[in-house]
């Protein structure tokens, strides 16, 4: 496996409009395997709660209840990958320099501490979370080994963000395309052999994650063997400037966490249809993380795409790629958005036969899904912030815009003045509104660009 030699997207030549087409062309380059990356860490989720829904209810349970918890482990892993992104994107120009190889190194070096010092973490304190947590206690037996075997591969799990985070921000998305292809079909089969036909049962639904995870951190390893021999040090500088980076990140994905969890308890304490309202939101989250998909990944290529334009010293294609990354994600988005919206009522009934359920289901999509291309342009901005390393402005948009629009709205209008559910749909696009103008003012002001 040799190195690709594509570094950051080239600036583009012509006039306006050929530079237009270029920077939408450098972004789908970019997004386009982002998206079926997406697409396959979906479908192993699925997988994993398919067949742990033919083992058993209780299995499912217990698989959802871990892999919240297992998410909490991995925040660091994403947030030092946002930071190495920035850093790294900036340098990929110059693919054979001391700095870019430094850099490299560093970023390893860094993920294969934290891997180590939160997996040991996970392994021993892990069991002992589920036992003291108030569930119920037929799913603990399940949770248990779940989340140990989890854990074990918690270093591998970091290995492979990070080393996925390197290869996009060195120009080589399709070379993590190819490796998390590899990781889905393989833990896609290993599920249903190691589930089905050995004696581990419903351990092979971790087993098979963790082996995959493994597989994948070593094809990436392999990809950077000519930087690893170089035996370069980490450089502490370099260390300090992407966790600087990347913290913020981490602290959001908890708040955003949090405030999901707050969001089911105010539903829980709606006027009426309660148990119908959650499970209906539920169903909606469900749909949207679908239509995510694409926004995550045009948030990730703006990102490198920023970064790269930036390390060029570029700031006009800087400006104009982020611009462009974010229509294009939009009108993407917006065609989703549009095609769920159609057939809203096949898939609300498709998700839950119930007719409350469904009824709740379609007023959501009818609702919340009006503010989804707002949000896909907001979140693709903020991958833009976030390639040039302003990552504390993007930290703050999205939290107050939660805490102090979102939250206290829904529980106002919802619970307090007692309008219900629609109350708590339009709070929540109310928060995205305001998310998306705080994050398009950010941007239009050009500050990041002296980020770092």
């Amino acid at each position: 496996m040799t190195e690709e030699k594509t570094g950051a997207p080239a600036t583009p030549p012509g006039g306006p409009s050929s530079s237009f087409r270029q920077l939408i062309r450098a972004s789908w380059a970019i997004a386009g395997p982002m998206t079926v990356i997406m697409l396959f860490e979906f479908a192993i989720a699925f997988t994993d709660v398919f067949i742990a829904g033919r083992i058993g209810k209780e299995v499912q349970a217990a698989y959802g209840l871990v892999t919240q918890i297992y998410f909490i482990f991995t925040i660091l892993g994403n947030a030092f990958t946002a930071g190495t992104v920035a850093v790294v994107s900036r340098l990929s120009a110059d693919r054979e320099g001391r700095d870019y190889s430094t850099a490299l190194i560093t970023s390893l070096a860094g993920t294969l501490a934290a891997g180590l010092a939160l997996g040991a973490a996970g392994i021993a304190f892990s069991p002992g979370i589920i036992r003291m947590l108030n569930v119920p206690d037929e799913i603990k037996p399940f949770a248990v080994p779940l989340i140990s075997i989890f854990a074990a591969a918690l270093l591998f799990q970091y290995i492979l963000i990070n080393t996925n985070g390197l290869l996009r921000a060195s120009g080589r998305v399709r070379q993590s395309l190819v490796t998390m292809s590899i990781v889905c079909v393989v833990n896609v089969v290993l599920n249903f052999l190691l589930t089905f036909h050995t004696s581990l049962n419903f351990r092979g639904i971790a087993l098979s994650t963790a082996l995959a995870v493994a597989l994948g951190a070593f094809i990436n390893l392999a990809r950077f063997r000519g930087v690893l021999t170089r035996r370069l040090a980490p450089a502490r500088d370099m260390l300090k400037k992407m966790a600087v980076i990347g913290w913020p990140i981490g602290v959001l994905q908890i708040l955003w966490q949090t405030a999901s969890a707050v969001l089911f308890l105010i539903m829980s304490r709606l006027p009426e249809n309660r148990v119908e309202v959650m499970a209906a939101f539920t169903n909606g989250l469900r749909i949207e993380s679908i239509i995510f998909l694409p926004a995550y990944a045009f948030n990730m290529a703006n990102a490198v795409i920023v970064g790269a334009y930036l390390g060029k010293k570029d700031r006009d294609h800087a400006f104009r790629g982020g611009m462009a990354t974010a229509a294009l994600g939009v009108g993407i988005v917006t065609l989703l958005t549009g095609a769920v919206l159609l057939n809203a009522r096949w898939v609300a009934h498709l998700l839950s036969p119930n007719p409350a359920v469904e009824r709740e289901t379609i007023r959501y999509l009818y609702i919340a899904f009006l503010s989804e291309p707002l949000m896909a342009w907001g979140v693709i901005l903020a991958g833009g912030l976030s390639g040039a390393g302003d990552t504390r402005s993007n930290m703050l948009i999205v939290a107050l815009s939660v805490w102090l629009v979102r939250i206290p709205s829904a529980y106002l209008f919802g619970v307090v003045l007692g309008f219900g559910p629609a109350a708590v749909w339009w709070a929540m696009n109310a928060s995205i509104v305001s998310q998306t103008f705080f994050m398009t003012r950010r941007f239009l002001r050009k500050r990041w660009m002296t980020a770092f």
